[in-house]
């Protein structure tokens, strides 16, 4: 008797390791589009920022995260909430 491979405990822990790994950072990279939309940016640097972030996938976010966000949108929401 031949064991099923598609079943069992193997199969759904692949399934999970598949949606973590694709639909995670796919789902981050929209949230980025959207701040980079919505951010007080020329059309020319969010075109940029954009192509940087989908073409260059695992630096891209971070890099327009750390030094690409306009200062003043991250001190307004900071005063805010103060």
């Amino acid at each position: 008797m031949g064991t099923n491979r598609d079943t069992g405990p193997g199969f759904l822990a692949t399934g999970c390791l598949v949606l973590v790994i694709i639909f995670l950072p796919v789902i981050g990279h929209i949230i980025l589009t959207v701040m980079i939309l919505q951010d007080d940016l020329t059309t020319t640097e969010k075109l940029l920022w954009l192509i940087l972030v989908w073409v260059v996938w695992w630096i891209g976010p971070l890099l327009y995260l750390l030094i690409g966000q306009r200062r003043n949108r991250l001190l307004n929401q900071f005063q805010r909430a103060l």
